[in-house]
């Protein structure tokens, strides 16, 4: 790391640490900013990856600084630190924090670098070895961890690596935060890499998960259609769940239960809608109320305020549990009745009692900078401290001042005056212009600071800006001693702080059950199955339904462990790239609980996403669109496993046709020997001669029509993005669209004669073998029955018609299988 883009801190009374600012020239000093570069980012990352023969072993913490939960994993990943670097993308932090051996005289560890380049815009700070300390990591869990998640302890004990991150982490936000978080209140969970299913960010961008790849703004992503939530929480979920789907097919299950209930009983529905709509941002509550102050700094007014306000926030979360309790109350899934066993406890009300004692009884949570004011100032109730009791009331007798002060300068001067209130400047004097005549057009020379807007004047006076002095003064004497009532309150809350992390875990999961809910009202979407096949039956893109606002074209999808590689062509535009990104999102959508836009869809949960999609050069990291491709394939052949999808999108085009079908073939005789379901788009044709090859193989097309004009008599090319079983007979659809340009009608006739002669060479077919065929008919039937005897849920009489259909397609299979004729072919 060079001397430009870092610069030395200190831990009070500690070593030396570096610390990477993006994008400046020089040192900045001894400031320390935990400001994030990117626009809304508040999580905090400490990484670090084991030595020596532990290398590839990787310890993770994590924290929001919205939400008092503290995330430990700990994982192996490969040389190419792929997981490492979707977790990451996942969380999107502000601050990323790596041992300084990792950077330390220049020399950086692969990890450091890949970290570096994958996210330039983010804060990466380097902190002394020492630090990462797996004994101090667990004496800080034990610690902090509410008893009622202590069982974590058993899961990090022995992960040295998540522990060492965990001391650093939490060290560092100390020292940075200036407070400590109190004993007991934290959430700790440890969060393995086997628990979802694994989409790396390449596949994440490509699909389109939560970044529309053309307008970082745009609605049109996944989560964009998905997301009706009315909380922060349960936005945030909703993300979580969709970058990182659901294993457990019992958990997706009583997702799915619940979603049904929400869309069957609208009581519970719009009931449910109304209260959750009511929540402030748990998690952020939270995050302040379990942090204490180190000591009095030169903010403790602003402290002080602060944690007023969110007592009287955590009030009125605690009143709207009641509603919650009550219209839960009809709910038979199991889910939600788990949800509702969840607020019955008793604790809620123990907190909402203690809350009491303390603040008044009518106090509830107002927006708007005056009502939010005079609200923490009377907060508190009167006589529990003397002192604030006598603040108050010199408070209150300024505020009648400063109205008396303009009622008098309207008399004085005979104009419709009225006190205002801003957070900027305090009071201040209003006046509109309707029917006001100036003296000379001018405003008297007593009145200053004079802003003007649209029909109003607003302006002060010297004696109101010496009022606005003492009015501040008495708020901060109030805050001041409300702090410290508020504080021993605090420290009697901690002791339930557990019931509020479920309080928050309920809202959230509520909040995007209902989103879900809400998007399958909107669209017609229906409840998928799990079994060992992906069937999808009229399945539609659920972006481009929302881009559309109308129901775009729909497809059949059928992949299963006898015909579990798919060969789709079709010329450009046809539609095979949305179809390919279609399966894989309702392939997410089932995953997290969600219903598909389709008439019927069944899935295997898979395990992996994999996604080859897209031919752009990258600059930044000097990768041609060969190399992009090579990379990207690789990743997916050292990591698929039996049960990932995996979609590859014309992979090959990068180089030469006869490379590029090299490259291809081998790539999916590599993947035909998994038991992965695999979705191959190509414009190679030859690639179709697979399913003559291999009974597993299956080919697909885009058909497309052809039209004349009537007046020109031009061919035309009608696209239907209808998908048919077999290969595509189109050929030169490429020439066809240069056609389309300005190019010389010479040109085109010559490149048209090229493509024949080059055509004839490459699209030699061998001849087809008999006993293949008769093999192939065979292991169809068998594989078909096999799915039968394990999913088959038809009574007697429907199944014994399926199986007489399934013997009259194997007969029909066997009489295509008829000795070959002889064909002249050209030798190679």
């Amino acid at each position: 790391m060079s001397s430009s883009d870092t610069s030395t801190v200190r831990f009070p009374g500690g070593t030396p640490r570096l610390r990477r600012t993006p994008g400046s020239t020089g040192p900045t000093g001894t400031s320390v900013s935990s400001v994030s570069t990117i626009s809304g980012a508040s999580v905090i990352v400490a990484v670090v990856e084991g030595r020596g023969l532990a290398r590839g072993e990787i310890g993770m913490a994590s924290i929001d600084l919205k939400c008092p939960e503290l995330i430990l994993s700990q994982f192996a990943d490969t040389g190419t630190y792929a997981k490492v670097i979707t977790r990451l993308h996942i969380l999107m932090p502000m601050e990323i924090l790596m041992p300084d051996t990792a950077s330390e005289k220049g020399k950086w560890t692969k990890l450091f670098k890949l970290i570096t380049e994958n996210f330039p815009s983010v804060n990466l700070t380097a902190i002394q070895r020492k630090y990462y300390n797996e004994k101090k990591g667990l004496e800080y869990i034990q610690q902090l961890c509410a008893p009622e998640f202590a069982t974590v302890l058993m899961e990090v004990q022995a992960k040295y690596y998540c522990l060492a991150t965990a001391a650093a982490l939490l060290k560092y936000l100390e020292f940075i935060q200036s407070s400590f978080y109190a004993a007991k209140s934290l959430k700790v969970i440890f969060k393995g890499s086997e628990q979802t299913t694994m989409i790396d960010s390449a596949s994440a961008a490509n699909l389109e998960l939560v970044v529309n790849n053309r307008d970082n703004r745009s609605d049109y992503t996944l989560l964009g259609v998905l997301n009706h939530t009315k909380t922060p929480g349960g936005a945030r979920r909703l993300r979580s769940n969709i970058l990182e789907p659901l294993l457990d097919v019992d958990t997706i299950t009583t997702r799915l239960d619940a979603i049904q209930e929400l869309l069957q009983n609208e009581e519970l529905f719009f009931g449910l809608n109304s209260a959750i709509g009511h929540f402030l941002d748990i998690d952020r509550l939270l995050s302040v109320l379990v942090q204490i102050p180190k000591q009095e700094t030169v903010h403790a007014a602003q402290a002080a305020e602060s944690k007023i306000t969110h007592v009287i926030q955590l009030k009125h979360t605690l009143d709207l549990v009641p509603q919650l309790r009550e219209v839960l109350k009809t709910c038979n899934t199991a889910l939600l009745k788990a949800y509702s066993a969840t607020l019955e406890d008793n604790r809620f009300d123990i907190i909402l009692e203690q809350i009491k004692t303390v603040v008044n009884y009518d106090t509830t949570y107002f927006k708007g900078s005056l009502n939010l004011r005079t609200q923490k100032c009377y907060a508190v109730r009167p006589n529990i401290n003397a002192f604030l009791d006598i603040a108050r009331r010199v408070y209150t007798e300024i505020v009648d001042d400063i109205a008396g002060l303009v009622n008098k300068l309207g008399e004085k001067y005979g104009f419709p005056l009225r006190t205002s209130f801003s957070t900027s400047r305090g009071f201040f004097v209003q006046m509109k212009l309707d029917g006001v005549v100036l003296p000379e057009g001018k405003l008297p020379p007593e009145f200053i600071k004079v802003t003007k807007q649209k029909n109003s004047y607003g302006f002060t006076t010297a004696d109101l800006i010496k009022m606005n002095g003492r009015c501040d003064e008495a708020l901060r004497e109030i805050f001041h001693m409300s702090y410290v009532v508020i504080c021993q309150l605090l420290t009697t809350i901690h002791e339930h702080i557990h019931c509020l992390y479920k309080l928050s875990d309920t809202v959230s999961m509520l909040d995007m059950l209902l989103s879900l809910a809400n998007a399958c009202t909107i669209s017609d979407y229906v409840r998928p199955e799990f079994t060992d096949t992906l069937a999808i039956k009229q399945g539609r893109h659920p972006i481009l339904e929302r881009m559309a606002r109308q129901q775009p074209v729909s497809n059949n999808t059928y992949i299963s462990e006898g015909s579990n590689f798919v060969i789709v062509t079709g010329p450009n535009m046809s539609g095979k790239s949305t179809y390919l990104k279609q399966v894989a999102l309702c392939q997410i959508m089932a995953q997290i609980g969600s219903f598909v836009p389709a008439e019927y869809a069944s899935f295997r949960i898979a395990d992996q996403i994999f996604t080859r999609i897209g031919v752009d050069d990258d600059f930044e990291t000097n990768s041609s669109t060969f190399m992009l491709e090579m990379k990207e394939i690789s990743y997916i052949i050292h990591n698929a496993s039996d049960r990932s999808l995996t979609i590859i999108d014309e992979l090959g085009r990068g180089t030469s046709a006869e490379e590029g079908i090299g490259i291809c073939h081998s790539v999916c005789e590599f993947l035909l020997g998994l038991k992965a379901f695999t979705l191959f788009a190509t414009h190679f044709l030859e690639l179709c001669q697979l399913e003559s090859l291999y009974p597993n193989v299956e080919n697909q097309h885009m058909e497309v029509e052809h039209t004349r004009n009537r007046d020109s008599g031009a061919e035309q090319v009608v696209y239907t993005y209808l998908l048919s079983r077999g290969c595509s007979d189109e050929r030169q659809y490429g020439l066809r669209a240069a056609e389309i340009t300005s190019l010389p009608p010479s040109i085109i006739q010559e490149a048209k004669l090229v493509a024949c002669k080059v055509s004839q060479q490459l699209l030699a077919k061998r001849p087809a073998d008999p006993e293949t065929q008769r093999q192939r008919a065979v292991y169809h039937l068998a594989t078909r029955l096999l799915q039968t005897a394990r999913n088959s849920r038809l009574d007697p009489e429907s199944l014994r018609m399926y199986l007489k259909g399934l013997k009259k397609q194997y007969e029909a299979e066997l009489q295509t299988a008829a000795p070959a004729r002889p064909t002249d072919t050209e030798e190679e």
